[in-house]
């Protein structure tokens, strides 16, 4: 039997444990939304908290998995490191880095937006402009390891990154008066739900299934349980270009066989509509890979599962989405894309 009250002190403690790891990420609210809770299906016993990583000082929840991982390569003894991303990661790398005055070369494609670029060398990054798409980038990265006293921070797919990111469910266990039945955050390359998932497995969540949400055009982790292995993408055609991974990281199907996870997709257009409207109802502006998970709502995937949930002889009273943030929009973007879905 679980000692809850042991179990709660262990949480608490990780929790202390974890902000006192690094000063760059901040304890973020966990609201509860009425106006989500509305949307679900029988919403006088739905309860939908939003755990607001958009928050974070560079934008999403990528700081947290970033910071830990630099922390770690500074204390095995790198003095300059390597990352590859042109998005919420590497800004999250250059932000980290400029802090502790550390060199960062940040390898990104050649299509990276200008308003990203332009930021990402205002932190002071080294960037450089290779490939079409985030693996290419990533490839020639890696080629500056071969000199060993530079440190690879990875966008995703590293235990340090997990780690760093596993902190926001512990903080949620302490926000949170009951443990949810359903958690919901969006897919990439994985780093967010293996984060999560060790975060689910430390606080005694791990009966609690995972929604993981992707987009048509950017759903390498949906290919991949369909097919049992790893699938890699031949392209990223979706908006959502922070899910841009052309496959997802070996550890996720991994986990998919020790925990349930169901996997969703949603298209471009219920994205940018799901963002349109959580700007609405929380006066908060996020990128369409953040989208994907509050479409899980907003698009009825959440409804239209409440009968399997009930012939499992579970309800879906308390729902926690992770609201994982991103700096990619602005607001005449956003216009753009309403005009290009006709929203």
């Amino acid at each position: 039997m679980i000692n809850v009250r042991e179990s709660s002190r262990r949480a608490s403690t990780r929790v202390i444990e974890n902000k006192k790891m690094n000063s760059f990420t901040i304890q973020t609210p966990c609201i509860e939304s009425v106006k989500l809770a509305n949307i679900v299906e029988d919403a006088n016993e739905c309860n939908v908290y939003l755990k607001l990583e958009n928050i974070q000082p560079t934008g999403s929840f990528k700081i947290r998995g970033i910071s830990n991982m630099i922390l770690k390569e500074l204390e095995r003894g790198k003095v300059r490191l390597v990352a590859s991303s042109g998005g919420n990661a590497g800004l999250a790398a250059a932000y980290v880095t400029k802090k502790l005055n550390v060199p960062l070369d940040l390898y990104i494609p050649i299509n990276t937006k200008k308003e990203m670029l332009e930021r990402l060398r205002a932190e002071g990054a080294n960037v450089i402009l290779h490939g079409k798409v985030w693996d290419e980038a990533d490839e020639e990265a890696r080629k500056e390891l071969r000199d060993p006293s530079v440190g690879y921070i990875s966008p995703f797919d590293h235990p340090d990154i997990w780690e760093g990111h596993s902190s926001l469910i512990m903080e949620a266990s302490e926000q949170m008066s009951k443990k949810p039945d359903l958690v919901i955050l969006s897919v990439g390359g994985g780093g967010l739900l293996l984060g999560v998932s060790r975060g689910m497995e430390a606080v005694g969540w791990n009966d609690v299934p995972i929604l993981a949400m992707e987009t048509v055009g950017a759903d390498c982790l949906h290919q991949a349980l369909l097919a049992g292995k790893l699938i890699k993408l031949r392209s990223i055609t979706s908006i959502a270009s922070s899910l841009g991974a052309l496959m997802v990281a070996e550890e996720v199907l991994k986990i998919s066989k020790q925990r349930k996870i169901i996997s969703k997709v949603v298209t471009d257009e219920e994205c940018v509509e799901a963002v349109c409207r959580f700007l609405d109802d929380h006066c908060m502006l996020v990128e369409p890979s953040c989208g994907a998970s509050l479409a899980a709502i907003y698009a009825g995937i959440v409804s239209g599962m409440l009968p399997q949930f009930k012939s499992n002889a579970r309800k879906l009273k308390n729902i926690l989405v992770i609201v994982c943030g991103g700096v990619n929009i602005n607001l005449n973007q956003l216009n753009m894309w309403k005009t290009q879905f006709s929203l």
